[in-house]
């Protein structure tokens, strides 16, 4: 039977120097709080003495696991690693950098526990980071996905968060969906999401390891996961839907455009700029309609997305 209450998933990229002071840290919150609990520290690739404090500290206090990629892969490969191998019954995952605060973690737990949310979602009310290069950017983020998804969250990005093990265990999170689990994990079947102000810390140390293009690169996500919680599983239903409908148009004006060649003895119908549409429009559709048929069979003969090269394992 597991005995584990809480496992604390941190990737981490290049954060040697907190590391030491983040695992104290959760350390004196656990103990303080009779928890028993596990810290699974996903190092990314890092290029740094990062590994090498997982495994020193990981003889100090066995509940300290560490999982090590062979390059970097990103943050979502990381939590996705890190929820396979969670062992608690509440998951939380948490930021490498100090920025996120240890001693949020009973209240986390105990909104998953007692008030039965799926999912508890850190809200940074007063933040620490640059106003243009990511506070300004990030509102502007949670109001699109608020819209887009329905879900009334202030911080969509927080890396403080908290999940029912169930949770973890039934989503997928790949290339840089992180920062969409709530959507995701709403639309597994996981409606119950909620949301508690946490204290945002300014850097300790290092710099920041996000620059301009995770902006651009999170509308994609968004976008993508729209389609892919949809349609992903019958990709038929939407490229037919929208071939039928295209080709039955173009298929329509070519209906009209003969019938009146023959029935009123018109003229150079073939020159006529409605004449490429329907021609254009006929194309359109039946290339709609094989691509999804051709996204059907993927579908159906997809191998496994989430495959990672892992260089070392401690305790996993």
């Amino acid at each position: 039977m597991n005995s584990t209450q809480i496992s604390i998933v941190i990737p981490l990229f290049n954060e040697a120097e907190s590391l030491p002071e983040l695992f104290a840290w959760i350390e004196r919150v656990m103990n303080a709080n009779n928890f028993t609990y596990e810290i699974l520290a996903v190092d990314d690739g890092s290029k740094d003495e990062s590994w090498s404090v997982i495994e020193n500290e990981s003889k100090r206090n066995a509940h300290i696991k560490g999982i090590k990629f062979q390059r970097n892969y990103g943050k979502s490969a990381a939590l996705h690693v890190g929820f396979k191998a969670a062992l608690g019954d509440v998951v939380i995952t948490m930021d490498a950098d100090l920025q996120d605060s240890p001693d949020e973690i009973p209240g986390l737990y105990e909104m998953i526990v007692t008030q039965k949310f799926d999912l508890v979602s850190g809200w940074k009310k007063k933040r620490f980071d640059n106003a243009l290069t990511k506070n300004i950017p990030s509102k502007f983020f949670n109001w699109a996905t608020t819209k887009m998804s329905g879900i009334q969250l202030h911080d969509f990005n927080c890396g403080l968060k908290a999940y029912r093990k169930e949770v973890v265990k039934s989503i997928e999170v790949y290339g840089e969906m992180h920062r969409y689990i709530p959507v995701i994990a709403k639309w597994a079947g996981f409606p119950k999401i909620g949301e508690k102000p946490v204290q945002h810390q300014a850097r300790k140390y290092g710099v920041t390891k996000f620059g301009w293009e995770r902006f651009v690169n999170g509308f994609l996500d968004l976008l993508t996961i729209s389609f892919v919680t949809k349609f992903g599983k019958r990709p038929m239903h939407l490229f037919g839907f929208l071939g039928a409908i295209s080709f039955f148009i173009g298929f329509v004006i070519t209906l009209y455009l003969g019938f009146a060649k023959f029935a009123y003895n018109e003229y150079n119908m073939t020159q006529r700029p409605i004449f490429f549409m329907a021609i254009l429009s006929m194309i359109v559709g039946t290339q709609l309609f094989l691509a999804g048929f051709i996204g059907e069979l993927i579908n159906r003969n997809s191998g496994e997305r989430n495959t990672y090269l892992i260089e070392g394992k401690i305790g996993c």
